[in-house]
This record gives structure tokens, sequence and C-alpha cells, in this order.
């Protein structure tokens, strides 16, 4: 991606697409009981870490370290909801020594992270996060540092207010944390944030204060800082403020496709029509191709032979950008897999597109769920050469291609992507 987010924002976002493959709704009755004994364990796990603490004067580096001695129950690590057994959605949440159901915000992997975090946020912030559980509302069952449980969206940073007892607890939180840690990487969202909660409240003139004071730690060369700015300037209604913004940022990253976008909504809300379709596609240029034919591209396949999208002219093509780092690209496969193997036979076929870096990675992927189609691989991720000829910035981006050639759309996905696909054929 082009702009910049942590990792644990990174990280949450992935969760919110791949999180229907993870918790399939329960029969209520035994949802109820299965988040009881959740959220059971996570007390029981909330006061095992916090007797460690006191041996060894810090936090364990993995839940399992908890175990035998301040953890003597190992079953208390799995929740009852989990159907996989204590498998992590991310392999860096994979604890080294056994099975256990629950993200451990404070393991290797994301400790230094989540230790700035918690200067701005506070023992509020979540400690164990358990993603087992469906709920229309929220997704995430929470151990805090200060051992309270609570639900929360995957993505809390976006809605800090969901950690808190109450708004006048985040506000004061958030407004503390930026006075005391003015530079700390995590302090852009708080920003954000805090500006939200402002109007929500109608407190208009501290949101105003508040940008002008995120204005002088605004790094010139630093977009996402820009970004943040600019999202800021939506919620009190200046378009014509952030128009100015941008104006000057096209100058300053002429190619910047995030850039593009923004001014296409700018002149939409201003009511510039054309204008606003002129940067959706400078922003994405294959906007200019539904309906018209995709240009060829020449390439090998992972087995070393000569693949082009004119090999398949007569069928219809899916041609997926996708990864295996990519949360929403795994969330959608089973998907793309039932819709290749209902319409196979009729003319359907699809061309993966690989992003990843590590082939070995890759063809274990394909290998362990059973994907037939042809992948293309050139170790390179967003330089690789078929990505680049085709503008792609951001994945998943599945490219449905008609049988005379032409693009039928660029985001190809979900209950969509079989109906397309049925209409394409029939014609």
């Amino acid at each position: 991606m082009k702009v910049i987010l942590t990792l644990g924002i990174v990280l949450g976002l992935l969760v919110n697409f791949a999180y229907a493959e993870v918790a399939t709704p329960e029969p209520p009755e035994q949802n109820e009981k299965n988040i009881e004994v959740c959220t059971e364990n996570l007390l029981v796990i909330g006061k095992a870490i916090q007797a460690y603490q006191k041996e060894h004067g810090d936090f364990p580096a993995w839940l399992s370290d908890l175990h035998p001695k301040h953890l003597t129950d190992e079953n208390v690590l799995i929740c009852p909801a989990d159907k996989e057994g204590g498998k992590p959605i991310f392999t860096q949440s994979t604890d080294p020594e056994m099975p256990v159901s629950y993200s451990y915000e404070l393991n290797p992997n994301y400790r230094e992270a989540k230790t700035e975090q918690r200067k701005l946020y506070g023992d509020a912030m979540p400690l164990v996060r358990c993603r087992h559980h469906a709920n229309e509302e929220f997704t995430v069952l929470n151990l805090s540092f200060s051992s309270r449980i609570y639900w929360s969206s995957s993505v809390w940073e976006y809605k800090p207010e969901e950690i808190y007892a109450n708004l006048e607890e985040t506000i004061a939180t958030l407004a503390a944390g930026i006075q005391e840690h003015p530079d700390n990487e995590d302090r852009t969202y708080v920003y954000l944030a805090l500006t939200r909660l402002y109007m929500q409240v109608e407190r208009a003139e501290d949101a105003e204060n508040l940008i002008n004071r995120y204005k002088e730690t605004l790094k010139p060369d630093n977009l996402r800082d820009h970004f943040v700015l600019s999202d800021m300037l939506r919620m009190m209604n200046r378009d014509e403020e952030l128009l100015q913004l941008f104006t000057k940022l096209e100058e300053q990253f002429p190619e910047n496709s995030g850039v593009f976008r923004r001014l296409a909504k700018i002149h939409e809300r201003l009511g510039n029509a054309e204008l606003a379709n002129e940067y959706r596609i400078k922003a994405n240029p294959a906007l200019a191709l539904i309906g018209k034919t995709v240009p060829d591209f020449s390439a090998t396949d992972l087995d070393g032979n000569p693949i082009s999208l004119e090999q398949y002219r007569g069928k219809v093509i899916l041609l997926d950008f996708w990864a295996i780092w990519c949360g929403p690209c795994i969330a959608e496969m089973p998907n793309v897999k039932k819709v290749y193997d209902t319409y196979k036979d009729e003319g359907f076929d699809v061309i993966g597109i690989s992003l990843d870096t590590d082939e070995d990675i890759l063809r274990d992927y394909l290998k362990e769920n059973e994907i037939p189609w042809r992948q293309v691989f050139s170790g390179e991720g967003w330089k690789s050469p078929v990505a680049r000829q085709y503008y792609i910035n951001s994945i998943p981006t599945p490219w449905l291609i008609a049988k005379d050639g032409t693009l039928i759309t660029h985001q190809a996905r979900g209950d969509t992507l079989e109906r397309l696909v049925a209409d394409a054929l029939s014609r």
C-alpha cells in the first residue's frame, strides 16, 4: 500500500476481511455459553500474567510461558468457539510452544509497536484478544492491561471510545496522551479520533484548536500526515481548504494514486463532476479500460511456461492480483475456488498474479489449498512486471475479462463474482 499504517492497524484491517472465515455463527444459547467460558478464560489468563509479572518484572513473551507454573490448565488457552483448536489467523501470532486461540498483543512480533501505543492509550488498551465469537455489533472480546473485559471492533484504533468506560474518559486520556507524547508514531490516529469526538460532543472550538496544533507537528514530506489532516478537515466540512491542500500535494506527489482519489472525492462534493471523473481515472487507470480490450501481457507461470491473455481469448478470465500476506485475498480465495469449480467446464478460468516474494511459501499455500489455476510469480512484490503494467497499487484486485478480451470490472469479488461470471458466459 502507498499509505503507511502502523502494524496494529494494518493487522486489524486484514482481520476485518478475514474474520468472516473464522467466526461462524453458533446457535444463540451455545454462543452465549462460549462467550461466558471465554470471558472466564481471559480473566484467568490476566491473573496468570500478573503473577508472571510479579515474579519476572516483565510481561511474558508468549502466553505459553505462563504454563505450567502460573497457568496450570493449558485448556484455558483455547476458546470454546475456536473450531481450529488454537490456530491463529496470522502467522505472526502463532505461539511457538502450544496451541493458543488468543491473540497476545505483546508477543515479540508486536511488542515494540504495542508498547509505544500504550503510552498514548493507557491501560485500557487490549492485551489479549479473542476473535472467535460472531457478533453483529462487535467482533473482538478483549482483556485490557487493566484486566477489564469488553467488546470492540477489530480495529479499535478507529473507535477508541470502545475501549474506555465513557466518552469523557476517552477524550481526557487521548488528549493527555498526545500532550505527553507529541512525537509518538500513533499520535496521528489519536488526533483523528479526538477531532471526531470533539465534534460529537459539540466542542467545535476544541476541534479547531486541535487541528491547528496538528498542523504545527505535520511533516511536509509525510503524505500520511497530510491524509490524516484531510480527514480532520473533512469532519468540519472544510472542502475548500481541502482542495487547496491536495492541489499542493498533487504538485508535490504528481503520481500518487491516493492524492488523486482524495481530489476525486473533493471535486465530487464540490459539484465538479467532470474533474472528479478525471481524477478517478488518474487514481485507477483501469476505470478507463472498462468495456475496452485489456492490453496483453507476456510472462512465465510458476512451471516456467509462457502465459498471456491472448492464450485465453474466447474464455471468461479472472485476472486475480493477490498475495498470501493479504488477508482479504485469502478470505476471498474459497469463493474464487467455488466459482472456478462451478464454471470451469463452461469456459471460465483464472490467472493468478502473485505479489508474494517467497516462492516456497507460495507453492506450499497453493498445494495445501489445492489451487489449480496457473500463477504468475516474479518475486518482486509490488514491482511485479504484470502488476506494474496494469497500475496495480492495492490488492485484492480481481479483473474480470470477457470472452472478447474486454474488461467487465476490476473488482469482481464476493457474491457478485458468480453473478458476473454466469452473465459473461451466457453472452
